[in-house]
């Protein structure tokens, strides 16, 4: 092989690597968060435990997160009791994850022919921003619970970005002398 030829192929197989790592990265983001959205009564169990929370009924004598998190796994609670029905919502919003982390492996596989699915992925993470400060006040989510909401947008840019900037040096790559 040529030594230029083989030269540009390694390089360009090191941007694929980069770029599938990175992309995986964000695909894990979305399982997990798909993942752990089914559990949530049991999740807020050993959070509420973990933060010293034996009865979360008492949430109001609680302050800071504790009272957050008791507040949070009281009304969980009740409403496993009396509406379970209601946890069908969260058991949509897992598998909504899940499915719309299929749609990054078609990027995964052949990134520059899907690269607009990046772009779409961009528009979600920015639309967190105001789906989180806008509705986070109308349903009395504490502001500081909404900035980590906010944070879920925000690390998913990075990957996606660099992804996009990946993309970019392996469209110009071309095969010398051709």
């Amino acid at each position: 092989m040529v030594p230029r030829l083989r030269d540009c192929l390694v390089h360009t197989l090191s941007l694929l690597l980069r770029y599938r790592l990175s992309l995986s990265v964000f695909i894990l983001g979305l399982v997990l968060a798909g993942v752990t959205a089914f559990p949530l009564l049991h999740e807020l169990s050993l959070l509420a435990a973990g933060l010293g929370i034996s009865d979360p009924s008492g949430y109001q004598s609680l302050s800071g997160l504790q009272r957050w998190i008791g507040f949070v796994y009281f009304g969980l609670q009740q409403t496993h009791a009396h509406f379970p029905f209601l946890a069908y919502g969260t058991d949509w919003l897992a598998f909504g994850h899940l499915v719309i982390a299929l749609f990054f492996i078609g990027p995964f596989m052949a990134p520059l022919r899907n690269e607009w699915v990046l772009y779409i992925g961009l528009v979600a993470c920015l639309a967190v921003f105001p789906l989180a400060l806008i509705c986070g006040p109308i349903r009395q989510i504490p502001f500081y619970w909404t900035l980590i909401d906010c944070s879920f947008g925000l690390f998913g840019l990075f990957p996606l970005l660099y992804c996009l900037w990946l993309t970019r040096r392996m469209r110009r790559q071309t095969i010398p002398g051709s």
